[in-house]
C-alpha cells in the first residue's frame, strides 16, 4: 500500500509494505536515550538547585541566630538510655489525672454533663433544702418544691405593683402588649429522653420477671 503526498510535499512518496498487518519498523531507540538523559540532567539540575536553596537558607538562619554558643549547640542524649521508672512518680502522675484541677477535657460529647446539670437542678426544683440556714428561724431562708410554690402562688396570688403613671403616646406609637412564651424555656435533650426510655423498658421487664 503506498501513501499519497501532496504535491507541495517536496518528497517522494514512501512506499509501505502493509501485507503483514502490522508496523515492521522499530521504535527508534535514540529517542528513548535522549528522554533519559533529559530526565536525569533534569533531576540531577533540581537537587542542586534545592541543595542551594536549602544552604541559603541555613546561612540566612545562621545569620539571624548569631554565633553558637554551649546554649545554642546540640546535644546527642541517646547515650543516657532510658531513664528508670518510679513508682512513687507513677503514682503522683496517676492521682494528678484523677484529680485534675478544673475545667477538665470531656470524655465524651457533653451529654452525661447535661443530664447531670438536669439531675442537680430537679433535686432544687422537687425537694426542700435550705438556702441560708442562720440561727434566727425569721431570716433563713429554705427552698420549696415548685409544685408546692405554685400552690402558693395561685392562692395567694402574685404581689401588686403600684400603678405607674402612664405617659401619653405619641403620634403613630402602640401600647406594648406582652405576648406569652410559647414554651417554658426547659426541654429535656435527646441524650436523656433515650435514657429515660431505656430506663422505662428496664423497670418494664423487671416488673414482668416479677
Amino acid at each position: 500500500m503506498s501513501t499519497h503526498n501532496s504535491p507541495n510535499s517536496g518528497h517522494e512518496p514512501e512506499e509501505v509494505d502493509a501485507s503483514k498487518g502490522y508496523e515492521p519498523r522499530d521504535v527508534r531507540v535514540s529517542g528513548i536515550v535522549v528522554f533519559l538523559v533529559a530526565l536525569g540532567v533534569f533531576a540531577v539540575v533540581t537537587g542542586l538547585l534545592a541543595y542551594g536553596v536549602g544552604k541559603v537558607i541555613d546561612a540566612r538562619m545562621a545569620s539571624e541566630d548569631g554565633p553558637k554558643n554551649k546554649w545554642t549547640r546540640s546535644a546527642d542524649v541517646r547515650p543516657l538510655g532510658n531513664f528508670p521508672s518510679s513508682p512513687e512518680l507513677q503514682n503522683k502522675l496517676a492521682e494528678m489525672t484523677q484529680h485534675f484541677p478544673a475545667p477538665r477535657l470531656q470524655t465524651d460529647d457533653g451529654n452525661q454533663d447535661v443530664a447531670d446539670l438536669h439531675a442537680r437542678e430537679d433535686l432544687l426544683l422537687n425537694h426542700y433544702s435550705w438556702v441560708d440556714q442562720s440561727q434566727s428561724q425569721s431570716q433563713s431562708k429554705v427552698r420549696i418544691p415548685i409544685e408546692r410554690a405554685m400552690e402558693l402562688l395561685a392562692q395567694r396570688g402574685l404581689p401588686v405593683a403600684p400603678a405607674a403613671g402612664r405617659s401619653l403616646l405619641m403620634t403613630g406609637d402602640k401600647t406594648p402588649a406582652i405576648a406569652m412564651p410559647l414554651t417554658n424555656g426547659f426541654a429535656r435533650t435527646g441524650y436523656e429522653l433515650d435514657q429515660a426510655a431505656a430506663q422505662a423498658i428496664e423497670s418494664h421487664r423487671s416488673e414482668e420477671r416479677k
